[in-house]
């Protein structure tokens, strides 16, 4: 009942403000699909709205509590139920072939990160958010992350903007791009999905390339390799995690309050879990149980993570000062935009 009474209003604020932002995402304007920004946009833009106008409103005894339980700890439940949408046996299988490309990408997109943030003097935190945002798989690997390097929610604000401006770019300029380079059907959906970076705009991208290559199969070939990619998030989440580790030790913070065991991402291991129960369900013979599992349930778990990473993102925009995220967001827009040059 303590709990209830702590955060309810602070979380049922961020649920309505998603399921509004949600309803949003599934509009069209024209023959532009709004699923391109996605509800986690939108939710953090309407957070951010709500704060600018009513300031104290996210601070008041009332509500900042639940608030605060939204941006950390649901966000990290959104991670561990997008686990259920993996099937590691489907994704090495189809996803070997990208194999070699993703880890290409990866690691030059990271180590460019890295560079930029020495030269450009950006901020550790949000040059860390942002290479793993741009690299791997947008949102989802930024609240996987944030934790593990104990960033901010004006942080992680500011690296989900920069992420959501160069989702929009890629899924307009990338189909037609990728035909005029003479990309194959199945080059292109690699193509798509390693370069683009949330699920949602992968599918409006691949779905595009579809159109335009008067073919089937590049949408579900993209979305696959694009969830082979989420699977670098258990790695870059530890070494992260081992490399604060270090760093604390050298600088004496060690001791203390700070341990490997505190920082270490936990919720990772249930991710792996999650992802592991798809798996062996996949291996079994076709029944109704598995058909249940396969179609309705990995469904409403993919539904729910993308809502609980709205809620997320909703808490984080009401903890987040809208107009420093503009004033200081040109440095991290550069460094986004290294992925189309790799």
């Amino acid at each position: 009942m303590q709990f209830l009474k702590k955060n309810a209003l602070g979380i049922a604020i961020c649920a309505a403000i998603a399921a509004v932002s949600t309803f949003l995402a599934g509009l069209s304007v024209g023959s532009f699909s709004l699923e391109v920004i996605g509800a986690p946009v939108f939710a953090i833009l309407i957070g951010m709205i709500i704060t600018l106008v009513f300031p104290k409103f996210a601070v008041s005894e009332r509500t900042k509590d639940g608030i605060k339980f939204t941006s950390k700890k649901i966000l990290q439940w959104a991670v561990i139920i997008l686990g259920f949408s993996l099937n590691l046996g489907t994704i090495a299988k189809v996803g070997s072939k990208s194999l070699p490309v993703i880890i290409s990408t990866i690691t030059i997109s990271l180590v460019t990160a890295f560079v930029m943030m020495k030269i450009m003097k950006l901020d550790p935190k949000v040059s860390t958010l942002i290479g793993v945002g741009s690299s791997i798989c947008g949102g989802s690997a930024i609240a996987a992350t944030a934790p593990v390097i104990d960033a901010d929610d004006e942080e992680v604000a500011q690296s989900i903007s920069v992420i959501f401006l160069f989702n929009v770019l890629a899924a307009l300029i990338f189909p037609t791009l990728g035909y005029a380079l003479g990309l194959g059907s199945e080059g292109f959906a690699i193509f798509a999905g390693t370069a683009v970076n949330d699920t949602s705009s992968v599918t409006a991208c691949a779905s595009t390339g579809e159109s335009i290559y008067g073919t089937e199969g590049i949408l579900s070939a993209a979305v696959t390799v694009k969830l082979t990619r989420t699977l670098a998030i258990i790695p870059i989440t530890l070494v992260l995690a081992l490399i604060r580790t270090k760093k604390a030790k050298a600088s004496g913070t060690e001791s203390g309050s700070f341990s490997f065991a505190k920082i270490f991402p936990w919720f990772i291991l249930y991710f792996i879990a999650a992802s592991i129960i798809t798996t062996v369900v996949g291996l079994i013979p076709e029944n109704g149980f598995t058909a249940f599992y396969n179609g309705s349930f990995v469904s409403f778990m993919k539904w729910l993570a993308k809502f609980f990473i709205a809620m997320a993102m909703c808490a984080i925009g009401l903890n987040t000062n809208i107009v420093k995220l503009i004033k200081n967001g040109g440095k991290p827009i550069l460094m986004g935009d290294r992925k189309s040059v790799v």
